[in-house]
């Protein structure tokens, strides 16, 4: 009697036992690879993220700006497509860099160059003649201007669209300006 205990004691794992096993922790760790492909994605994505809300308050600081410094009219700060007509382009437009008039989104940015963010380049310092230029080619920028509430306001929306490794996204921003100074 012994005997037959202490064989059933030293038997170990059956081979389907070591199998499911294995098929288990094969599982999880591809679940965290999944996971950890996806934060790595993301993270990637953050530069672009700082960049579009860059781009998006750059265009609205510019409308204020221009409307403060009195360099357009209030009734100028409308899409081209609205009833009058305003001088900012409606839809999702590149980002380029601004024209003559100084403000993006209009038609005066047509012949101008793209937007760039300038990155350092081998030798790793800014300012050097081996810096990288790199086009901001894969995000579109949209000016929506639409009357508010009060005849005496006018809300800008700024959208900035970007696609970061795998994922599209946007960023938003909506302010108002006012007919007075």
């Amino acid at each position: 009697m012994r005997k037959a205990k202490k064989m059933r004691s030293d038997r170990g794992f059956t081979l389907i036992e070591t199998l499911m096993a294995v098929a288990i922790v094969v599982t999880g760790v591809m679940g965290l690879a999944a996971i950890l492909t996806d934060a790595l994605s993301f993270m990637q994505g953050s530069q672009a993220n700082f960049i579009a809300q860059q781009e998006a308050e750059q265009a609205m600081e510019a409308i204020f700006t221009a409307k403060y410094t009195n360099s357009i009219l209030f009734t100028q700060i409308a899409n081209t497509t609205s009833s009058p007509p305003g001088i900012f382009l409606s839809g999702p437009q590149p980002i380029l860099q601004p024209g003559p008039d100084g403000l993006v989104g209009t038609s005066a940015d047509s012949s101008a160059l793209p937007a760039y963010i300038i990155n350092p380049g081998p030798d790793g310092l800014m300012g050097t003649a081996d810096d990288i230029n790199v086009p901001l080619t894969n995000m579109t920028r949209t000016i929506a201007i639409a009357p508010a509430a009060d005849t005496n306001l006018t809300s800008v929306t700024v959208t900035v669209n970007y696609t970061a490794g795998r994922f599209k996204r946007s960023y938003s921003m909506t302010s108002y300006i006012s007919a007075f100074n």
